[in-house]
């Protein structure tokens, strides 16, 4: 979704150079936010961080949606050690509790205007994806910034913002909604990387984060193969072609994490 189709889309793609942004403020979407109400930037997104390591411990169904499975995640957990959290670390788990309850969050609301059935399945998904960041949170001792909030409710003001444009804009079509889906799941991946570049020697963080790009890449994949049954050739938005046809050009992932 391009801020240059009025709205349709979300805003140019973002230089993502890490080493011009500090450590403590490497997130993607207030930047994102800002070129929703008329900022411009560069087009380079970092390099997506495909990793071979992290235990695979989510579900995959015949279409793609991808969950966590909360015994494995815990039975892995109870493997890998408790080590010191950084306050990047700390930082980059809480902020990804509140980005996958977007996530949810938008999927909810979008389903239940149009009635398809790929909201509802992947809302479900990112239920579990924001419940696997709580079990960081609760680990690790931190303050869920969730607790009680209502669905599109956030502590996140940049997150409060990207959540009420996205609504507004998947409101206006379904084309427009499976759009929003697609662009959620590129900004989560990219994220994702940024955040994974700030986990020094925490194998816990590194296995939930893996396995929610795994998801992330499936759901892409989803809600690009919906917008080719409605006869729309999405283009990505903030990762690079070479990396959206790196994605597209794979099958759905339903084993080890590459």
């Amino acid at each position: 979704m391009r801020i240059s189709r009025a709205l349709r889309g979300f805003g140019a793609r973002r230089k993502r150079n890490a080493a011009l942004i500090p450590r403590a403020s490497r997130v993607v979407l207030p930047a994102i936010l800002l070129a929703l109400i008329g900022c411009s930037s560069g087009s380079d997104s970092p390099p997506l961080q495909i990793q071979t390591g992290p235990t695979d411990v989510t579900s995959v169904d015949s279409d793609g949606n991808t969950s966590v499975n909360a015994g494995s995640l815990a039975v892995e957990l109870v493997s890998l050690p408790l080590g010191s959290l950084s306050d990047v670390e700390a930082a980059g788990i809480v902020f990804m509790r509140e980005e996958e309850k977007l996530a949810r969050d938008v999927y909810v609301t979008l389903g239940n205007q149009w009635s398809q059935i790929i909201f509802a399945n992947i809302a479900a998904s990112e239920q579990t994806h924001t419940d696997s960041v709580l079990e960081l949170i609760t680990r690790y001792g931190l303050i869920d910034p969730v607790g009680s909030n209502l669905p599109g409710v956030f502590l996140d003001g940049s997150l409060q913002g990207l959540h009420d444009v996205l609504v507004a804009r998947g409101s206006a079509s379904l084309i427009d909604a499976l759009i929003v889906g697609a662009e959620i799941e590129e900004i989560d991946l990219i994220d994702l990387d940024l955040r994974l570049l700030d986990v020094v020697g925490n194998d816990d963080i590194e296995l939930v984060y893996e396995n929610l790009k795994k998801g992330s890449r499936n759901h892409l994949r989803a809600f690009v193969r919906n917008l080719e049954n409605e006869n729309y050739s999405y283009q990505p938005q903030h990762l690079t072609q070479a990396q959206f046809e790196a994605i597209l050009n794979g099958a759905m992932e339903s084993g080890a994490i590459p």
